[in-house]
């Protein structure tokens, strides 16, 4: 009887042996993950981990636009990415339409927006806004073959303009001066399709996404000279609200226009 619990004495301390191995095993395991966490964490310290919903438009190309694929790309969507990937945050797009995007930011619903938005002292009053981040002057366009050579040529005619944009501002500050009245349409491919069918003589728009929708087959043309200076584009979020988020987006724009990553997403939408 005492040989069989002395061997079930043995056993049993054979088997905290193991035990206790395992658990050491475990923890020296632990530990090494820790190292290697912490490691990767120093390689990274600029990641905040936040996700921000960013507003923006449908279809203002080559900033915004959903392209043969299905993709949602542009040249600002390509700049929030990398800016994105260089401070270590996530984004998630909200395609609205521009007058949507600006009250989502507005009401809470988005942290922020981009959608080709010109800077103006009257949307500082609603909005902060980042460094510029692209100049565009304003240019007209009328349809090809219309004989719609100037200003002067828009007397008694309709205009076409985006709303809330840079160039429906340009036009409506001369149309007194050159009699024209300007009819309003909330995206760029509704209005550029009025001008091409003869509902409207001319539109205006700032001259980068005219000339890449030229580029791509719209029937559509730029008088020379009809070129005027525009305003900057700006990353915009609800005034007082998400300046850790404006601030990343100002670093990183600063990095990605020193690292050459800029030019290249502006050069693949222009070139």
């Amino acid at each position: 009887m005492k040989k069989k619990l002395l061997s079930l004495s043995l056993v049993a301390v054979m088997a905290l042996g193991v035990f206790a191995g395992c658990s050491s095993s475990g923890e020296e395991t632990t530990e090494e993950t820790t190292e290697e966490t912490t490691e990767t964490e120093g390689e990274t310290t600029e990641t905040t981990g936040e996700k921000y919903i960013i507003a923006t438009d449908t279809a203002f190309p080559p900033f915004e636009f959903t392209n043969a694929e299905g993709n949602f790309v542009g040249i600002d969507v390509d700049i929030v990415n990398a800016i994105a990937e260089e401070k270590g945050f996530e984004v998630e797009f909200q395609s609205l339409g521009f007058d949507a995007a600006l009250l989502a930011v507005q009401t809470g619903q988005a942290d922020g927006v981009i959608a080709g938005m010109s800077i103006t002292d009257e949307r500082k009053e609603t909005f902060d806004f980042s460094d510029p981040y692209f100049d565009a002057d304003v240019t007209m366009a009328v349809a090809a073959g219309s004989g719609i050579t100037s200003y002067e040529d828009l007397a008694g005619k309709t205009v076409a303009v985006k709303t809330a944009t840079n160039g429906a501002d340009y036009a409506k500050s001369i149309a007194d001066q050159y009699g024209f009245t300007v009819v309003e349409f909330k995206d760029s491919p509704t209005m550029y399709q009025d001008v091409i069918a003869g509902n409207t003589a001319a539109c205006f728009e700032d001259y980068p996404v005219m000339a890449y929708n030229i580029q791509q087959g719209a029937q559509l043309e730029m008088p020379e000279g009809m070129t005027a200076a525009g305003t900057q584009y700006g990353f915009a979020v609800a005034k007082g609200q998400n300046a850790e988020l404006l601030q990343m987006f100002n670093e990183g724009l600063a990095t990605i226009i020193e690292n050459g990553t800029y030019q290249e997403i502006v050069d693949s939408y222009t070139k």
